[in-house]
């Protein structure tokens, strides 16, 4: 899999996770830690996105 890829993989992924989390944030009680590793989860896959941009600059 070349960089590209990868990052496109990541960006599918990331929509993915934003697209759960603004589920969860909209229930009538959210669950905080379900939130919170979707967030941490949302995080480290846009610090490897940062990553793989420098990679392939």
């Amino acid at each position: 899999m070349n960089v590209q890829s990868r990052l496109d993989s990541l960006k599918e992924r990331h929509a993915s996770l934003e697209m759960r989390i603004a589920d969860e944030d909209s229930r009538p009680r959210p669950d905080s830690d379900v939130l919170l590793r979707l967030k941490v989860e949302k995080l480290r896959l846009k610090e490897e996105m940062e990553r793989l941009r420098q990679v392939v600059s």
